[in-house]
């Protein structure tokens, strides 16, 4: 097992995937514990739906390049989103759940209707679940998965003290001059962002579970925003790495493997915080 480990370790289409792999988990994390903190941890799971359902017009459109339409289209359906969340006659659960469901539905119907593909259910099955097999990313989308890693990383780095400072008491961040709507604006292009990136390695259905399961896990060990985030991020790359390389070894799914190792570790910090 350890003899075959290092074989494919030695193939760039495996290094590929877990550089891929590390950087998105490291930038899901870092805003997971801020939209866990703000319970709007399923928007995660609203703009998957969503980035699904352009990619399944991008698709129907025959586009070379499904990112020049799926990352505009899930950014600007993140900032509608939090518009409509705002709302107090839809509530931000009720309207992520709306735009979810119409938006997998949607994609799922045209796709269907106008697709000329002779594998249809594996094609859907791929993109919400994930590739079954790590040799599928591309020079092009290693190398912009790095450019806008940097980009959320930066930013995160950046407005650091913004973002705590809407997570914990965003009526008093506005009291004191800070432009609260515009910082909650940022973290929804964001995870936007981190959601594209993810699609192809994860799948549009599992991408919430890197955001949700390492924060929970931090927060189980430390009480603090910044330890919080730290842990988190470190637990998050951990897994990540754990998931592609028992991926590798047992021929499992790329996806369900690293969400699998995410579950285990917030079981193990659970049990570690009931002994504390």
């Amino acid at each position: 097992m350890f003899d075959k480990l290092i074989i494919y370790l030695q193939h760039p289409l495996v290094i590929r995937a877990l550089i891929v792999g590390i950087l998105i988990a490291l930038c899901s994390s870092l805003l997971g514990v801020t939209l866990v903190l703000k319970r709007y941890s399923f928007i995660g799971d609203g703009l998957s739906h969503v980035a699904f359902g352009v990619m399944s017009i991008a698709t129907v459109l025959n586009l070379s390049n499904n990112m020049i339409i799926v990352l505009p289209g899930t950014v600007l359906c993140a900032i509608l989103l939090l518009r409509t969340g705002q709302n107090t006659k839809i509530q931000g659960d009720a309207a992520i759940a709306m735009v979810s469901v119409g938006a997998l539905a949607f994609g799922y119907l045209i796709v269907n209707i106008f697709s000329a593909s002779s594998n249809l259910t594996g094609d859907v099955c791929s993109t919400l679940f994930g590739a079954t097999s790590i040799l599928t990313l591309t020079d092009r989308e290693v190398w912009l998965c790095v450019i806008l890693s940097v980009v959320v990383l930066f930013v995160f780095i950046l407005f650091y003290n913004k973002i705590f400072a809407v997570t914990f008491d965003e009526s008093f961040a506005k009291a004191v001059g800070t432009k609260a709507n515009a910082y909650n604006l940022l973290i929804a292009v964001i995870i936007a962002v981190i959601i594209v990136m993810a699609m192809n390695l994860v799948g549009s259905l599992l991408i919430s579970a890197l955001v949700i399961f390492p924060a929970l896990s931090a927060m189980r060990l430390y009480n603090s925003f910044r330890a919080v985030t730290v842990c988190s991020a470190v637990l998050s790359v951990i897994c990540a790495l754990f998931g592609i390389l028992i991926s590798i070894v047992a021929g499992t799914p790329v996806g369900s493997t690293i969400v699998i190792v995410d579950v285990v570790v917030f079981i193990l910090a659970m049990i570690v915080s009931k002994i504390r």
